[in-house]
């Protein structure tokens, strides 16, 4: 179960982690422009446009890749349901089976 939950807590921070690293990567390219003509701001903000692109697309494949996480822990999960029940069905049939062998 801890291993379920360790999954899940870094799928809900993997989109965090991927806008700070995109603000960070944008900093970068900001503090690297070092001039002041136009040229090299357009630049700048281009690479900053295209970080933010990048990590909007991280943040969605992380998302698509948490919900197919999160469905495949739900499908085993009632997989374990419906194998505990059948278990909890035969432990039960054994009981009443063993019940009426000592029955007087």
């Amino acid at each position: 179960m801890s291993e379920e939950k360790s999954k899940r807590a870094r799928a809900r921070r993997l989109p965090a982690l991927l806008v700070a690293l995109s603000i960070g990567v944008a900093g970068v390219a900001w503090a690297g422009c070092g001039s002041s003509s136009n040229d090299s701001s357009s630049e700048a903000q281009e690479r900053i446009e295209k970080g933010v692109e990048e990590a909007k697309q991280g943040i969605e494949k992380g998302k698509d890749e948490a919900q197919k996480g999160i469905e495949k822990g739900r499908e085993e999960a009632q997989r374990g349901i419906e194998r505990g029940k059948k278990e909890a069905q035969r432990g039960l049939e054994e009981a009443e089976k063993r019940a009426q062998e000592y029955a007087p």
